[in-house]
């Protein structure tokens, strides 16, 4: 199985979830920690081992502030 890597542009996000509903292994979620530049509580992945590199997110996001690297 791919494995990938996710990466956020945290300060673009806007938290809008459409890439948490993307993921078909249910990855991702919204941080609870951190609020960005714009005030908003970007995505996060919880347990990154998991990913595929199946870039559902990525493609799902409108701000194009996901990058899926496969490994």
């Amino acid at each position: 199985m791919a494995k990938g890597r996710i990466i956020v542009d945290v300060d673009r996000c806007k938290g809008c979830g459409l890439c948490i509903e993307a993921c078909p292994y249910d990855l991702l979620e919204l941080s609870t920690e951190i609020v960005n530049k714009k005030g908003y509580q970007p995505m996060r992945i919880h347990t990154p081992e998991k990913c595929i590199g199946c870039a559902s997110c990525a493609l799902m996001c409108p701000d194009v502030v996901i990058t899926v690297e496969r490994l």
